[in-house]
């Protein structure tokens, strides 16, 4: 099929979400034939646009300008990837988008192709509206396992992209505009220490249990945080919390374990220190946990490793950003969202940066995840009214 065609048969939103929910584009998976159709679909409108490959070239991200890349245009920013369906117990193909009374069903339909697919539908209005400032697509890989393709694709876009006026980061919102959320820090703690029989306990050292020290730890630093805070008023709950996820450890109820390993995380509110807290805890094992193991054997240690995290997006109250941000999407007030999004490294750049898109998070990371057409009818207007501000 010629790109050629391929424009003028995907023109309409939802016939472009239909391709993009067909591409299995699971983070684990790479995301190419998905990144080489929309560079086709560009290319049909001859509109350039740049890949920018991971290491192993098996992802990329994409980026692309309509009009004059001049200050004060407007960035589209989207993630490619979504969750997997495995286990879960989907009523159609996750992957052939299938209506069902007003709902698009599939994977991807919700979080978050619809904003890109509308973002792509609305191409050849961009392209005849005669832009004095730009429009900008930002496509990234692996959103949903650490943010990765953004931040290799953060000083792209700072090189190459006029500072715009605004970026919005098409999550679903129900189109609201949200200007803040959590940021979001995981980290892995290991453990090593020392075999022996259960009987003989002085012989080993028991990774299992530092590792219940330091969870215990966590949990103090949890209570501090609900406590005295910082807190944010705008969030639910209003303080930094806490995590523990996956946790392996032991071999058999009569061996000392040698080995232990678990997640953890903290969501912190925009006001708040990461960096103290993760000194907190760092200090708490060197100062203290290393210290003990190794006086019992000297091979025996505890490390940690951040190798996640989101900053926060930060609110920036009746800035210019966020009052086009409402105007472009018909509303008066803003709100603010639970989950992390690519938005506060892209405001670590100094872009200014809003959440708005369509559908609902509730429908995210979930079997017959769907989004309402009313929701992508509600997106397009947003394109429409956005070339309208740019032509002006």
């Amino acid at each position: 099929m010629s790109s050629n065609r391929v424009a003028r048969e995907t023109q309409n939103t939802q016939a472009i979400l239909e391709r993009l929910v067909g591409y299995d584009t699971t983070s684990r998976l790479s995301n190419l034939e998905l990144i080489n159709y929309i560079q086709s679909y560009l290319q049909s409108f001859d509109i350039e646009s740049k890949i920018q490959f991971n290491d192993e070239k098996s992802k990329a991200n994409i980026i692309a300008t309509i009009g004059p890349n001049v200050p004060g245009g407007v960035v589209l920013s989207g993630h490619t990837d979504v969750v997997p369906v495995d286990g879960q117990d989907w009523a159609t193909d996750p992957f052939t988008l299938t209506e069902k009374g007003g709902q698009l069903v599939g994977r991807g339909s919700a979080d978050m192709k619809g904003f890109i697919a509308s973002a792509l539908a609305a191409v050849p209005q961009f392209k005849a509206a005669n832009l004095k400032r730009p429009i900008h697509f930002a496509f990234t890989y692996d959103e949903e396992v650490g943010c990765l393709g953004i931040q290799s694709l953060l000083p792209v876009l700072k090189d190459q992209i006029a500072q715009p006026r605004l970026v919005v980061v098409g999550e679903p919102t129900s189109m609201q505009v949200a200007n803040a959320h959590k940021g979001q820090y995981v980290s892995k703690t290991r453990i090593w220490g020392r075999e022996a029989h259960s009987s003989r306990p002085e012989d080993g050292v028991n990774a299992v249990a530092v590792a219940a020290e330091l969870i215990t730890f966590i949990g103090s630093l949890a209570a501090k945080a609900r406590i005295h805070g910082p807190h944010d008023d705008s969030f639910d709950p209003t303080y930094t919390s806490f995590n523990v996820g996956p946790i392996k450890g032991g071999s058999a109820f009569n061996i000392i374990p040698n080995y232990c390993e678990f997640d953890w995380e903290f969501r912190a509110v925009p006001n708040a220190d990461p960096a103290a807290t993760l000194k907190d805890y760092t200090d708490f094992l060197s100062d203290v946990i290393n210290p003990h193991l190794e006086a019992s054997f000297p091979e025996c240690r505890a490390e940690n490793a951040v190798w996640a995290y989101l900053p926060p997006l930060k609110a920036e109250p009746g800035s210019d950003a966020e009052t086009l941000a409402l105007a472009l999407a018909g509303r008066n007030d803003t709100t603010v969202v639970a989950f992390g999004t690519e938005a506060g490294h892209i405001q670590s750049i100094d872009f200014p940066a809003v959440v708005c898109g369509p559908g609902d998070i509730a429908q995210a990371h979930k079997p017959n995840e769907f989004i309402d057409k009313s929701q992508l009818d509600a997106c397009d207007a947003f394109m429409k009214r956005l070339a309208d501000v740019l032509s002006a």
